[in-house]
């Protein structure tokens, strides 16, 4: 019989036991797995603009924009000016302002979808729309707002010190 195959090599057709290794599917880091969510939920909006927005023509105030509308979703209670509660960190009624994303989250969604634009082939970081100085001048503003509507003062933290521990012999 010419049809003979050696033991080693499984036919496609036969269910004779022998299993072929599948390679395990890539487990995303959670970094990795936000960065994904993050950037394809920036594409989605782009196509639901009017008219939608190509990814290959966005620019800045696209991303603007998108942080704005993500402001519906937040779930920081962030006082108007106008506000009796306006600049107390634990107020003692609530009250009808709104909330919103809070400065931390936008910050980090930034950082997140500035390394998925160059990652898709955006180019180089310096025409990287989420990069853009008026993107950094609208997050430093959130964050002042933030801080002063809920009493607490932004202070930037400092970097702990390693420490080092003597092994005494």
């Amino acid at each position: 019989m010419s049809s003979h195959r050696p033991q080693d090599q499984p036919s496609s057709s036969s269910n004779s036991g022998h299993h072929t290794p599948q390679p395990l599917p890539l487990q995303l880091s959670r970094y990795e797995s936000q960065k994904r969510r993050d950037w394809n939920t920036f594409l989605q909006y782009l196509k639901t603009l009017n008219p939608p927005m190509a990814i290959s023509i966005f620019d800045h105030t696209h991303v603007l924009s998108f942080l704005k509308y993500l402001d519906q979703f937040g779930k920081t209670k962030v006082h108007n000016q106008v506000c009796v509660f306006f600049g107390q960190p634990d107020p003692p009624l609530p009250c009808t302002c709104p909330l919103k994303q809070a400065w931390g989250s936008l910050d980090a969604l930034i950082g997140r979808l500035r390394a998925a634009y160059e990652e898709h082939g955006g180019g180089s970081s310096e025409n990287n729309p989420f990069g853009n100085g008026s993107i950094r001048i609208y997050l430093r503003e959130v964050r002042q707002f933030q801080a002063k509507a809920r009493g607490i003062p932004y202070r930037k933290r400092s970097k702990r010190k390693k420490k080092t521990y003597d092994v005494v012999v």
